[in-house]
């Protein structure tokens, strides 16, 4: 079968490859949908931290199964699915705690090992999530609104209170939507005006805010009546972005890192403890959480229509991939297989 390789960064190829074979405990599954991540994006540019080429790319997927043998999971033949794509070992610490998103082994499919970017692949049953009322373009978004819905699982945002999110990225977006489906209130911040505009006008954000403007602290505290947000979460991975989160969030407060920064942050230690913050890190996402997403997106109170803005074919991935991740306007691009 044709696959795609990330052979070096900045090279995709296609290799041929041998139909794998479904191990005990597995399903084999037809690749249907591959969303293009930012881990992709950093890898293509290779920015990508933990991470070794060659590599076959894609932990986005929307599969449908193909052989499965009998289960306890209640899944079979022609079922479609996302994928949980973090590998872990049951027996870790972490992974006994119910952590299986941080397992210290933990291996993700198309950054650790080989993913997704190819017709057919065998998996772990226990990582499919059904979602027969979704398309598979959906299906490949779950992955992505699950780290964001992750980001307000660990923020523990209640509706009465106030978020400021950084970045409005696919990331962000996932993180925005589970926090307007708490029903809290919701300031997104950016210093991209387009991506601003989409979370104005097309998902119904009320309150966005330039990133980069002179007196953006200002404009934060008229939104909050004189007050900062209890919440804030950041989805940007920037530093500067990071680090000014100590400064932007309420007395007894919560700051979510949920962007990653390959560096190190500092921050002012006296400002830190007057105000008793609390500082939480946010990693990929937990079966829990993948089914309450898939259950906000059948249900509509995560709208992801907007979302997927470009597509390409699994064969036009060397030619189209850098063209395609330039392009104004990108929010998500699908990747069809088949």
């Amino acid at each position: 079968m044709q696959t795609i390789q990330l052979e070096t960064p900045g090279k995709f190829r296609v290799i041929e490859e041998s139909v794998p074979q479904k191990g005990h405990g597995e399903a084999l599954v037809g690749i249907r949908s591959i969303g293009v991540c930012g881990t992709d994006i950093h890898a293509f540019h290779g920015r990508q931290p933990f991470f070794e080429y060659p590599r076959i790319l894609g932990h986005e997927l929307g599969i449908e199964i193909l052989e499965i043998d009998e289960n306890d999971l209640g899944l079979k033949i022609g079922d479609k699915c996302s994928v949980e794509p973090y590998l872990n070992n049951p027996a870790t610490p972490a992974s006994r705690l119910g952590k299986s998103n941080c397992c210290e082994e933990l291996e993700v499919l198309g950054v650790h090992i080989d993913g997704g970017m190819r017709p057919l692949l065998s998996l772990p049953i226990h990582k499919l999530h059904k979602a027969n009322d979704l398309n598979f373009d959906q299906l490949a978004l779950i992955e992505t609104i699950c780290i964001g819905a992750h980001g307000i699982e660990r923020s523990q945002l209640t509706p009465d209170e106030t978020i400021l999110i950084f970045g409005s990225g696919p990331i962000g977006l996932g993180a925005i939507q589970s926090a307007q489906s708490v029903g809290a209130r919701v300031i997104v911040a950016d210093i991209n005006q387009d991506r601003l505009d989409f979370c104005r006008y097309t998902i119904k954000v009320a309150h966005t805010l330039k990133a980069d403007e002179a007196d953006f602290e200002d404009q934060l505290r008229s939104l909050c009546n004189g007050d900062l947000p209890q919440v804030v979460l950041d989805a940007t991975g920037n530093r500067q972005s990071m680090q000014r989160t100590f400064s932007l969030t309420a007395h007894g407060g919560r700051i979510v890192f949920l962007g990653l920064l390959m560096g190190e942050i500092t921050f002012d230690d006296p400002n830190f403890h007057r105000r008793e913050l609390s500082v939480l890190a946010s990693r990929n996402a937990t079966p829990d959480t993948f089914k309450s997403v898939i259950n906000a997106v059948s249900s509509g109170s995560i709208y992801t229509k907007p979302w997927v803005t470009h597509h390409m074919e699994l064969l036009e991935v060397p030619e189209k991939f850098e063209e395609t991740i330039k392009q104004p306007g990108l929010i998500k691009a699908v990747i069809h297989v088949g």
